[in-house]
């Protein structure tokens, strides 16, 4: 177990990372402004279930593999970018419906939650987060690394929930307003498809150098 002194700092800066806005969070509040709160809790819920899993690889040595690996940064960054083009896409070609019935084709909770799921899954800069941040932290002396990893990761978790869960509330509620707007129906699909697009471009160029 890391000291109490160890664990504090770890909380202190892992939240002050945490809370610069990145793809994750862009995807929570676009879908809570999109759908409300409940949709927002969903793709929270989601992203941070996906950052469990990273922890759990990063314990066990995946994410040095990683970021060892060009070839298999490569392909899991693309992977992460298709599936971001594919929601843009799809999103863009959906059939605009009369404002009447939008209530009726908005994505079920267990749809948004997978997507959060699969958005933060095919990230690899989640993985290599935990390869250059989290061993800072960790002291040979305390235990086994692995086990130091997870109470960090799950210290980690436990901030990204709570801001994540705090921006869906909040553009959930700032959605109602935008969604009670006339023009809102006609600008939503455009809007949202073209901040997946958006998001698939920033991976595409923040990944360049890793790639190179």
């Amino acid at each position: 177990m890391p000291a109490p002194s160890t664990l504090g700092l770890f909380a202190l800066t892992a939240l002050a990372l945490v809370a610069v806005p990145g793809p994750n969070l862009v995807y929570i509040v676009t879908r809570s402004v999109d759908q409300g709160r409940r949709a927002g809790l969903a793709s929270a819920l989601g992203v941070e279930t996906a950052t469990l899993v990273h922890v759990a690889a990063a314990a066990a040595g995946l994410s040095a593999f990683l970021a060892s690996s060009a070839t298999a940064f490569t392909v899991v960054k693309y992977a992460g970018v298709a599936y971001l083009v594919y929601l843009g896409v799809r999103t863009l070609l959906t059939r605009e419906e009369p404002a009447a019935e939008v209530a009726t084709v908005l994505a079920p909770q267990r749809r948004v939650y997978a997507e959060g799921f699969i958005v933060n899954l095919l990230n690899p800069k989640v993985a290599l987060f935990f390869l250059a941040f989290l061993p800072q932290f960790v002291d040979p002396a305390a235990g086994a690394a692995w086990t130091q990893v997870l109470v960090l990761g799950g210290v980690l978790v436990a901030i990204g929930l709570t801001l994540d869960l705090a921006y869906a509330l909040a553009a959930g509620a700032a959605g109602a307003w935008v969604r009670g707007n006339p023009a809102y129906a006609r600008r939503r699909r455009n809007g949202t498809g073209g901040i997946y697009l958006a998001l698939a471009a920033v991976a595409v160029a923040a990944g360049r150098g890793k790639s190179a």
